[in-house]
């Protein structure tokens, strides 16, 4: 609020105006009159006010018409009706209708002075709650994404922009590059950021509990449900649901998320009425879903309806301006939870990292951080410290493209031994989990075990069979 707060005096006696607008005037505050409800609306459009004191009685619309319109108009202005009737009906409709507060005529001074200051301190002790909730945002945002790359900034902005909207987002990248840290960042900055953040990793929960997971139960529903169990949705009501790796749910439970998303209620499992539910929905995918549309595996209008808005977020490798603002960022949270005086990286442990190509993105920048900062012996994190194969390019370089013959290839081989050659080698950085193996390639780990299995890979002829 200004240094001297903005009043709006509305009423269709001008002696009235007039003595309220003197009055106010020399209480310091900045006084616009009205003579009626379009006056008032013109003013209301064209110029910010912290309080408008309107008489109720006036020619044409009436001053519950002008309170009416200020609320539907979500202005930030209180309102303190006049009266000379003093009627209950008239102070219950104005206070039905959002007044702050009336006063009836005849009124003292000293009345409405103290009417009108109470106001304006609960103007501004709501417009200072704000601020500090939106630097509390600002910083919590801050401290979960790192980077000033353009590419950064430019992402930021767009979660600014779309984090004051209702509309459902998807985010997109490959795995590890912090999609989950988005939605939270969107979520911390919307109007929900006192509501339930719920995360869910769709591919995480076998598909015969997604549902289950997701809706509800009620009693008896299936084998052991032994009670009624509210699902995701109803513990996000009125806050925001996050989905990851949404392109993993099957076609019914697509139909099923539709429905909930078009209609805003949802139906437990095995129950027979439907529940009401407002729940923003952030989803998110590593893999094309426009691909996956035209496979027949996902649904067009769910498709559209998740990517009202969409967020693609850069792999690490094209935004290598923000590794040392990263790597700092991990050295200095692993120092403290480890209790290590670590103070940085030598220069040839930062040439290793700017070496790697991180196929794990920022999730794998992070391991790499960590096991380091606990392998350290001193303040500064050498190269010894790092994983061993870490940042050789010659090593990471991809293979040179097959050139044709005269003869020809056999493609399908060709492709299949490379993708071979991948998966075997995303598990021998794994160390063989599968489900980091799989995050380094950028798929999920169904598809992961799904390859394994077409090329014939089972764990005998893997590098270790930890899942």
């Amino acid at each position: 609020m200004s240094a001297s707060p903005r009043i709006l005096v509305v009423d269709d006696e001008r002696s009235m105006r007039e003595f309220l607008e003197i009055l106010l005037r020399k209480e310091g505050y900045e006084v616009t009159t009205a003579g009626d409800v379009d006056g008032a609306l013109l003013a209301l459009e064209s110029d910010d006010f912290d309080l408008v004191v309107s008489d109720v009685q006036m020619p044409g619309k009436s001053g519950l018409d002008l309170l009416k319109a200020i609320r539907e108009a979500n202005a930030d202005a209180l309102v303190v009706m006049i009266t000379a009737f003093a009627t209950t009906e008239t102070a219950i409709a104005a206070m039905k209708e959002g007044a702050y507060d009336y006063v009836t005529k005849p009124f003292k001074v000293d009345e409405i002075k103290l009417v009108v200051q109470k106001a304006l301190e609960k103007k501004s002790l709501a417009s200072e709650n704000a601020r500090l909730r939106s630097e509390l945002r600002s910083e919590r945002r801050e401290r979960q994404l790192v980077g000033n790359s353009v590419r950064m900034q430019q992402l930021y902005e767009m979660v600014n922009r779309v984090a004051s909207t209702k509309t459902n987002v998807l985010v997109v990248g490959e795995s590890g590059t912090g999609k989950e840290l988005i939605a939270r960042a969107i979520h911390t900055e919307s109007d929900r950021a006192e509501a339930a953040f719920i995360a869910l990793n769709c591919a995480a929960i076998p598909e015969n509990l997604l549902e289950s997971e997701l809706f509800g139960h009620v009693k008896g529903a299936f084998t052991g449900a032994v009670g009624n169990k509210p699902g995701l949705f109803e513990a996000a009501d009125g806050g925001t649901l996050f989905l990851d790796e949404v392109g993993e749910l099957t076609l019914p439970l697509q139909v099923k998320l539709l429905r909930a998303i078009q209609e805003k209620t949802i139906r437990r499992v095995g129950g027979n009425s439907d529940r009401r539910v407002d729940v923003r929905i952030v989803a998110a995918t590593n893999r094309r879903l426009e691909d996956e549309v035209a496979a027949g595996r996902f649904r067009e209008d769910l498709y559209y309806r998740l990517n009202v808005i969409q967020l693609e977020l850069p792999p690490l490798r094209d935004r290598m301006d923000d590794l040392p603002l990263l790597v700092h960022h991990f050295v200095e949270k692993y120092g403290r939870e480890l209790g290590k005086p670590v103070r940085g990286l030598s220069e040839e442990a930062m040439g290793r990292l700017r070496a790697h190509a991180w196929p794990g993105n920022v999730r794998e920048l992070e391991n790499v951080i960590e096991r380091a900062v606990a392998l350290s012996r001193s303040e500064w994190i050498e190269a010894e410290a790092l994983p061993p194969n870490l940042g050789h390019a010659a090593e990471e370089r991809a293979p040179a493209a097959p050139k044709l013959t005269q003869a020809g290839v056999d493609l399908d081989n060709l492709v299949a031994d490379y993708e071979r050659g991948l998966l075997l080698d995303a598990l021998r950085r794994a160390g063989g989990v599968k489900k980091r193996a799989a995050a380094f390639l950028g798929i999920s780990f169904r598809s992961f075990r799904y390859r394994l299995e077409k090329l014939g890979l089972d764990d005998d002829d893997e590098p270790g069979a930890g899942e």
